[in-house]
Formats: C-alpha cells, sequence, structure tokens
C-alpha cells in the first residue's frame, strides 16, 4: 500500500473517534441538567444500553464475515451514527427525553458498531506483512487521538453554553465525517472477508478455539483494565490529590499528545523486535512511569505533568500493537481466524473493560473510605492507592502474561518454517 492510502485509511478513525466521546462524557450531563433526567434512571438507561451493545458486538462481527465488502459495511454504519448522534444532542420536544436518549442510542451504538468492526477487519484483512499491519493500525489510532483531543475542546470553543456547544460541535462533525468517508472510501483497496459460511454459533466457538487469540485476549483484556482504571479515576485524582482541577486539561492533551508522537517510535521498534516485544517494553516504562504517581500530593503538578506524557508514550503502543498482533493471526493462513468475528470478540472485550473499571475501581473506593471533594489525608491515601497501585498490579500480571506467551501470540518466521515442514 501507498503511503496515501495508508493515511487515507486512517483518516476515518479521528470523527469516529470523535463521535464516541460525547456518548461517554457530555450526554450524561446533557440529559441531567437540561432535560431533567434523575440520575438513577439515566445510570439504568446507559448501563443497559451499553451491555446490550457490547453483547452484540461478536454477533454483528460474525455476521459481517458474511458480507462481500468491508467497505460497504464501513459507510453502511454511518449512516444510523449520523443520524442517531444529531438526534440525541438535541430531543425533539413533546416527547419524554428519557425515550428519546434509549432510542438514539440504539441508532448511535448500532452503527458505531457496525462501522468500527469493520473498519478493524478491513485493516486486518489488509495487514499482508506484520509491518504493514501494525502501520495500518498505527495510522487508524493516531488518527483516533487526534479525534479524541478535538472533541474534547471543541464544544467549550464554540460556546459558553454546554447544550449550544455541544450542537454546534456535532454539527461541525458531520461534513468531517462525510469527507473522511468518501476520502478512505476512495482511495484504500477493499478488502473481501474469506470467512467460511456458518452459524453464528458456530463461527463464535471458531473464534475462540483459537489457542493464540485466547492469549493475546487474555493479555488484552487485563492490560485494559489496568488502563481504564486511571481513565476512571483520574479527574478525582487532580481535584482531590493534587488539588488541581484547573490544570485537567493540560494534562489531558499531555497524555494523547504523547501518544500521538510516540506512535511512529513503537511501528519502527515493533518491526525490529516484534509487537508483542514491544508491547512488553511499553507495559515496563508504565509501569515505572506510573508507580510515581503514588509519591504526589498537593501541588505535584510538574511531577504530573511528566507522569502524563511518560504514560502517553506507553499509552500509544497500547493503542497500535495490540490490534496489530490481531491483525497478524488474522493475516495468517495456516490457522485462519475470521476478521468480523474475532474484532467482535475484541470489542466486546474493550467495552467490557470500561465497565469492569467502574465495577472495581468506584466500588472499591467507596469500601475504603472516600468521598468526592474529600482532600484529608485518609481519602488521599484511598483514592491514591486505587489510581495508582491497583493499575500496577494489573499491568504486571498483563506484563508476565504476555513476556510469557510472546513466542505464541507473535510466532516469528523460525516457527513457521518448523510449523512448515
Amino acid at each position: 500500500m501507498t503511503a496515501a492510502q495508508l493515511f487515507a485509511y486512517g483518516l476515518l478513525g479521528a470523527p469516529l473517534a470523535a463521535a464516541a466521546l460525547p456518548i461517554y462524557l457530555h450526554i450524561p450531563k446533557l440529559y441531567a441538567e437540561h432535560h431533567g433526567v434523575s440520575l438513577a434512571l439515566l445510570g439504568i438507561v446507559l448501563f443497559a444500553a451499553r451491555l446490550f451493545d457490547a453483547l452484540a458486538d461478536p454477533l454483528i462481527g460474525v455476521a459481517s464475515d458474511r458480507a462481500r465488502s468491508r467497505r460497504i459495511l464501513v459507510l453502511a454504519g454511518l449512516l444510523p451514527l449520523a443520524i442517531g448522534l444529531v438526534a440525541m444532542v438535541r430531543p425533539a420536544a413533546g416527547i419524554d427525553p428519557l425515550t428519546w436518549l434509549l432510542g438514539t442510542l440504539f441508532l448511535v451504538y448500532a452503527g458505531y458498531s457496525i462501522t468500527t468492526i469493520n473498519y478493524a477487519a478491513w485493516g486486518a484483512e489488509l495487514s499482508r506483512t506484520p509491518a504493514l499491519g501494525t502501520r495500518l493500525v498505527a495510522s487508524r489510532e493516531a488518527w483516533s487521538l487526534i479525534g479524541v483531543v478535538a472533541a474534547s475542546v471543541a464544544p467549550g470553543l464554540l460556546s459558553d453554553e454546554a447544550p449550544t456547544g455541544l450542537w454546534r460541535a456535532v454539527l461541525g462533525w458531520l461534513p468531517w465525517l462525510c469527507l473522511a468517508a468518501l476520502l478512505t472510501a476512495v482511495t484504500v483497496p477493499d478488502a473481501i472477508p474469506h470467512a467460511p459460511r456458518q452459524a453464528l454459533s458456530a463461527a463464535l466457538q471458531e473464534v475462540m478455539r483459537h489457542a493464540r487469540f485466547r492469549r493475546l485476549l487474555a493479555v488484552f483484556a487485563l492490560n485494559g483494565i489496568a488502563a481504564a482504571i486511571p481513565g476512571t479515576l483520574v479527574l478525582f485524582f487532580i481535584a482531590d490529590v493534587l488539588q488541581a482541577p484547573e490544570r485537567e486539561g493540560l494534562f489531558l492533551a499531555l497524555y494523547f499528545s504523547a501518544g500521538v508522537l510516540a506512535l511512529p517510535l513503537w511501528t519502527r521498534l515493533a518491526d525490529r523486535v516484534g509487537r508483542a516485544r514491544s508491547w512488553s517494553v511499553s507495559m515496563v516504562i508504565a509501569i515505572a512511569v506510573f508507580g510515581w504517581a503514588w509519591t504526589l500530593g498537593p501541588g505535584d503538578v510538574l511531577a504530573f505533568a511528566l507522569i502524563c506524557v511518560g504514560s502517553g508514550i506507553a499509552l500509544g503502543a497500547d493503542l497500535a500493537l495490540p490490534p496489530a498482533l490481531l491483525a497478524g493471526l488474522v493475516s495468517r493462513r495456516d490457522e485462519p481466524l475470521p476478521a468480523g468475528g474475532s474484532f467482535g470478540v475484541w470489542t466486546f472485550v474493550t467495552k467490557l473493560n470500561l465497565a469492569l473499571a467502574a465495577g472495581v475501581a468506584l466500588p472499591a473506593l467507596a469500601f475504603f473510605g472516600y468521598r468526592p471533594g474529600e482532600q484529608g489525608e485518609p481519602a488521599r491515601v484511598a483514592l491514591t492507592a486505587v489510581y495508582a497501585l491497583l493499575p500496577l498490579v494489573l499491568k504486571l500480571g498483563a506484563f508476565l502474561l504476555l513476556w510469557n506467551g510472546a513466542r505464541s501470540i507473535e510466532p516469528g518466521p523460525a516457527d513457521d518454517r518448523a510449523r512448515t515442514a
């Protein structure tokens, strides 16, 4: 593939990532504060919708393997995504807001899942070499980070009023999505799913019987929870431990910018030592850097900024290398792995990680006696322990699992020759 095709493939990742951010960040506050939905009902609806969305992903992935074109499926999912997101940020008058939210969530989640699963599978099926697979994923994830940064700052820049800023941001997102989709569709070669037609249950069983995929999925899940816990608690940590809530935007910008800038470095390292070993190196960096957070207290802004940069560098590997490893398994011909089904399960685990992080971290904080807004020593110790130490234990477990199984997850040329012999 040419550099222009690599660029165009990743381009669609930016508006897709930008679409996901309002759903998790802005929509709960919008419906609670401006449309009168109770937090209890809002929480139930969001949890139920997200659970249904996660459970549907493996089925969408397996069903997508029966299609004749990845490109068509990617484009088909964009229509319900766009309609649902525009409707979600501007509820119609005369309709119960909670009912409106539930309906628009169904549209958004369905469109987003169809598009993103097939978008990832498209890249995997184009990955004829490990280096190409890594570059396709790196391009996609770099643009995704750019989309996240743009979506996080756009509403505030466009208006001082949150609903107006969000509405203007979504209206600006529509032409961005259309342009990116058009450039990707006309520039990137299509991919035709090569999985055999079979029942959904049989297809899912085939995916989960793949030993290399199960090992990779286990590492991905453990590492994902380790990364999601700090993401769930970082705003509490900044406000109540560092006592610097006005620096939230700076810290997040440093973190994501470092991830973008580090992606080419991880790509080059993966070419030299392999993707699994490179991912292991990033875990060591994350453990070494993030352990420092345990020592921080009020006013340690510079130290935390450096932690954000170091963690962001490791983030670049977390974003690019695991999907590239999965793409490598999909592209192998000696052990066929259906792209749609495997990425459907992969997406399910990604969403489950976010749910588990909240389900583990928030009850743990409550158990240790922390309450939002408390800044005394017991609260600081409790919050720092869950924010900094628990992820380190999980990350260390992921590292050991990956290091011991790296050769199995990513067999080298020598292994392939031995298998052929």
